[in-house]
């Protein structure tokens, strides 16, 4: 084993409004039978990578029973294994992880008692498939002390939410702006990196003498002229869904052909908790048309460019379009929602109408149940 996996999944973003209200990004469900994280963790199994830890915290209750069984991912293994760490009150720190750099700091005894000499980060709110393997070899080629996983921003996407690179024609680093309101540069971070472990152990330490808890502010940004960090850009599909526009946009995508036969068909697998649960079910008179429909789920109305997650009842004369249905939803008879993400374990009385008419509409009734 060359390196060992982190995986930062304890954040959260207001971005994503109700949906991150009673669960981590890192557990968003995706595309109708996986979970956000899943696609880190299958990206870890794939590249080899033995040994992850993953950093909960935020609302980490629903992201811990989907991690709690490590044989998903092939990592009930005698070497190595999945690691999840929350924060632990010691007696030399009372506080929760008080940023990226901080919770790396407060878990530094898993690097240091690690043997392999490379680590790499990512976090667990994006969508694509990747060999690690590449990026590290990448790595040592160009001797770099850190690699940036990169990727060509969409005209579309908000430059606010990404940090911006900007590289000379080797692919050193010359300028990262975290999050600006304006991006000089169409390369965006996707939050993958690269760096060997003393350095990765040093760096942190050396921020936490200084009280200093970023890893992208404290310690790309403040180091980049120092160290030799590149950028290693990619191609495929990569989507990060920390917002509720880019949440339904990543679902959507799921749609569309060539995304589908790219995760769910070609090699490497994207793997996940499987749940014990019947095929999906079409009564007669239902119709679906371009629509992911998940196992458990019944149909009795209208599906049209949906994505239905598992145990979704759609009751009689239902129609649903362009729209994200959660887990265990129930749409009681004459329902319509169009436009709409529908929250877990929801209960959409009968005859009731939902629609997002400038934009996405996350919907969430009173009569809601505990939504994972």
């Amino acid at each position: 084993m060359r390196a060992v996996g982190i995986i930062l999944a304890g954040g959260n973003s207001p971005k994503m409004r109700e949906l991150t209200q009673r669960r981590a990004i890192a557990a968003m469900p995706v595309a109708g039978s996986y979970r956000a994280i899943d696609f880190a963790l299958s990206n870890m199994s794939n590249s080899h990578i033995q040994k992850v830890a993953v950093l909960t915290q935020y609302n980490a209750r629903s992201l811990n029973e989907h991690l709690n069984s490590s044989k998903w991912w092939d990592f009930g293994r005698k070497q190595g294994g999945l690691y999840v760490f929350t924060p632990t009150i010691t007696a030399d720190n009372g506080y929760w992880y008080r940023g990226t750099a901080d919770a790396i700091c407060q878990n530094l005894d898993f690097l240091k008692k690690c043997h392999e000499p490379y680590v790499i980060i990512t976090s667990g709110d994006a969508v694509y498939k990747m060999d690690y393997n590449k990026v590290l070899e990448y790595h040592i080629e160009k001797k770099a002390d850190v690699t940036v996983v990169c990727k060509r921003r969409n005209p579309n996407d908000d430059a606010s939410r990404f940090g911006i690179l900007k590289m000379d024609e080797t692919m050193r680093i010359e300028e990262f702006e975290e999050k600006p309101m304006l991006a000089s540069s169409d390369m965006i971070s996707t939050g993958i990196y690269i760096i060997r472990r003393r350095l990765l152990i040093d760096l942190i330490e050396h921020c936490a003498e200084e009280e200093r808890h970023d890893f992208v502010t404290d310690i790309l940004i403040r180091y980049k002229k120092l160290k030799r960090m590149y950028a290693y850009e990619i191609k495929d599909y990569w989507s990060n869904i920390s917002t509720v526009e880019a949440y339904y946009e990543t679902n959507m995508d799921f749609l569309k052909p060539e995304v589908r036969n790219y995760f769910f068909k070609e090699d490497p697998e994207v793997y996940s908790k499987v749940s014990d649960l019947p095929p999906a079910k079409y009564n007669p008179g239902s119709i679906v048309k371009n629509s992911l429909v998940a196992s458990g789920s019944i149909i009795n109305g209208t599906v049209e460019n949906s994505v239905l997650f598992k145990k979704t009842f759609v009751g009689n004369n239902c129609v649903i379009k362009n729209s994200v249905i959660l887990n265990d939803v129930y749409l009681g008879d004459n329902t319509y929602i169009e436009n709409c993400i529908v929250e877990s374990r929801d209960t959409i009385r009968a005859n009731t109408r939902h629609v997002g008419a400038n934009g996405v509409k996350v919907v969430v009734e009173k009569n809601e149940r505990y939504a994972l």
